[in-house]
């Protein structure tokens, strides 16, 4: 075990109380959240200094410290194996924690860092210290060693879990569980999973639903598959998860659950209820689920909802009970306020012959209806470049980004300077719909859009800006006998100016190296040369 003393030293222990202690293990912890090994090593300092007040309620809350953080207690146990080869932490301490454990009375925080010890022997040791006085916040350092690599310590912590779920799941299960799923892609984690599936399974609902309440994503996943394989959630709990959990993945498996109970039952209110969802995906599974039921009309009428698979299973219920679903996109679009379903609805299901009809919805008031106009319009090959350049410059970042993709496939028919103007503009969106216009234009026309980006006050732009250029200078100074072909840098000579002129604005934000790269290559591909 590699742990360190902190500048080379044991740490005396400071003469502050308990929530001084407490308070150095949060900072300690905060530090190796996201620290490398001298964060842990800080870290397992603190921990000792703790196990020196002798104080055990203070050391379980700091270990709840510890295992409050995902992950913290893995990258521990992977840092007592790991050695640095410089820094003031080449003495380890595992002397130190060996020497507490042997003590009459190991207190709670020595006991877990013991079993994290490069001794098999003294994890052993550890790991039957634990089961015979267990408590919550030294479970996730039993579960590390149910995936030992040492046999007798494997076959100890496994047999000690087994008996602590089974006689209380509850309990123990809301600190095991998170543990028990990051190592699930282990070697040898197929015990624990198993244990703990079968421990949910046991629980009561009492015990499900303080997972699902307490437990990060991943937890509540792992709990909602076993509840729901056994049909345990009765319909109003599958409707209340449906409608109201925050989870995609749990509403979508919750609102399937309660759409199968309620076909079989026939509750087709419930279904109806569930249609009228606002999340798109327990809308979808209502609908198919009143479809089998055979109520197409009351599906039908869902054909101008913002989502597609709506729309979709919609039109399908449509065309069975008779509706012109192109007619009715065609009436509802030219009624002048349409949804953003219809205007939808109908760029999925017309024609070119239909663009008349969204050629006016460009100037509406509502920017999201004037964004899923241009939107059809592309979708209809049916762009018109006059009249959507005038909405690059729109006050609505969507229908900018909309209008953007819409003209791409037509650049060419745009004003030349079009472009360099909006790369120009004050407006962000504006400046990256330019950026965009000019890509494929040419190797000189990209790096200099490239270098005029990367001097943006905004941080992404001159983010993206930057790599490109580096991405092009890269490219063009590579070693000739490479494969792929050299970019070839074709311009006249103001054009080449300009991009001397940019090269030198943007020689800081490239670095010193890109720039030397990228001067050479300019003053090589000058037009007199």
């Amino acid at each position: 075990m590699i742990w360190g003393r902190r500048n080379g030293r044991v740490l005396p222990s400071p003469a502050v109380g308990e929530n001084g202690l407490l308070g150095e293990v949060r900072i300690a912890v905060d530090e190796a959240r996201i620290g490398r090994w001298e964060a842990l090593n800080r870290l397992v300092d603190v921990l000792l200094e703790v196990d020196s007040a002798g104080d055990e309620v203070l050391g379980r809350a700091a270990l709840a410290l510890v295992t409050g953080v995902p992950g913290l207690v893995v990258r521990l146990d992977e840092h007592a194996r790991s050695a640095p080869w410089h820094g003031p932490y080449q003495e380890p301490v595992s002397g130190r924690v060996a020497e507490r454990f042997a003590g009459m009375s190991p207190g709670p925080v020595v006991t877990v860092l013991a079993s994290m010890h490069g001794d098999g022997r003294i994890r052993q040791r550890a790991v039957a210290a634990v089961v015979d006085r267990p408590y919550a916040q030294a479970m996730p350092f039993l579960v590390l060693r149910t995936a030992d690599w040492v046999g007798a310590v494997r076959n100890r912590a496994r047999a000690g879990l087994a008996v602590l779920l089974a006689d209380d799941a509850a309990g123990y299960l809301p600190a095991v569980l998170p543990m028990a799923l990051r190592l699930a892609a282990r070697r040898r984690a197929g015990f624990v999973v198993s244990q703990v599936q079968a421990a949910v399974l046991r629980a009561g609902e009492q015990a499900w639903r303080g997972l699902l309440d307490a437990g990060g994503r991943r937890e509540r996943r792992f709990v909602v598959d076993i509840v729901l394989a056994q049909a345990r959630p009765r319909l109003p709990d599958l409707v209340t998860f449906a409608e109201s959990d925050p989870d995609v993945w749990v509403r979508a498996r919750a609102a399937e659950a309660a759409c199968r109970e309620a076909l079989w039952t026939r509750r087709h209110d419930v279904l109806q209820r569930l249609a009228r969802s606002a999340r798109p995906e327990v809308r979808v599974l209502a609908l198919t689920a009143l479809m089998r039921a055979g109520r197409d009309a009351d599906v039908a009428g869902q054909l101008d909802d913002d989502a597609p698979l709506v729309r979709a299973a919609a039109r399908d219920a449509a065309r069975r009970v008779g509706v012109d679903v192109r007619e009715h996109y065609r009436s509802a679009v030219a009624a002048g306020t349409p949804a953003l379903g219809a205007v939808a609805g109908l760029a999925e299901t017309g024609s070119a012959a239909d663009a008349p009809l969204l050629r006016p919805l460009l100037g509406h008031g509502q920017a999201r209806v004037r964004a899923q106009a241009v939107r059809g319009l592309r979708l209809l090959d049916a762009v018109v470049p006059g009249e959507v350049a005038a909405l690059v410059r729109d006050p609505s970042p969507a229908v900018v980004r909309e209008a953007t993709l819409a003209l791409r496939p037509v650049v060419g028919a745009l004003p030349p300077g079009l472009p360099w103007a909006l790369l120009a503009d004050d407006r962000v969106e504006v400046r990256r719909a330019g950026y965009r216009l000019l890509r494929g234009r040419g190797v000189g026309v990209e790096l200099r859009a490239a270098l005029i980006l990367a001097v943006d006050p905004d941080p992404r732009l001159a983010e993206r800006g930057r790599a490109d250029a580096t991405r092009i200078t890269r490219d063009a100074t590579r070693p000739s006998w490479r494969h792929a072909p050299q970019p070839q840098l074709r311009s006249t000579i103001a054009e080449h100016e300009q991009l001397v002129a940019s090269a030198t604005r943007a020689a800081a934000a490239l670095g010193e190296q890109t720039s030397q790269h990228l001067t050479r290559w300019l003053a090589s591909s000058h037009p007199g040369t």
